[in-house]
């Protein structure tokens, strides 16, 4: 991933209060702010599942498969 883009999205997480960074000297030190992360996922939570968790099984669970037709015809 070039820096350009990499610097973009991480500067767009620290904006959103998800990251927090440190500079010391030339160098930024990033780091996951996880209270933050939490809020956002209890908030999604309550507010997008109605309180139930969320999770692929609940809405990307795979179709039953089709029920096999036997084209054999008896004598």
């Amino acid at each position: 991933m070039p820096n350009a883009t990499l610097s973009f999205h991480v500067k767009e997480l620290v904006n959103a209060g998800l990251v927090v960074a440190r500079q010391e000297g030339r160098y930024i030190y990033y780091a996951a702010d996880y209270a933050a992360m939490n809020a956002v996922v209890a908030f999604l939570t309550e507010n997008c599942c109605g309180g139930q968790p969320c999770g692929p099984a609940d809405c990307c669970a795979a179709p039953n498969p089709p029920e096999s037709i036997n084209d054999e015809t008896s004598p």
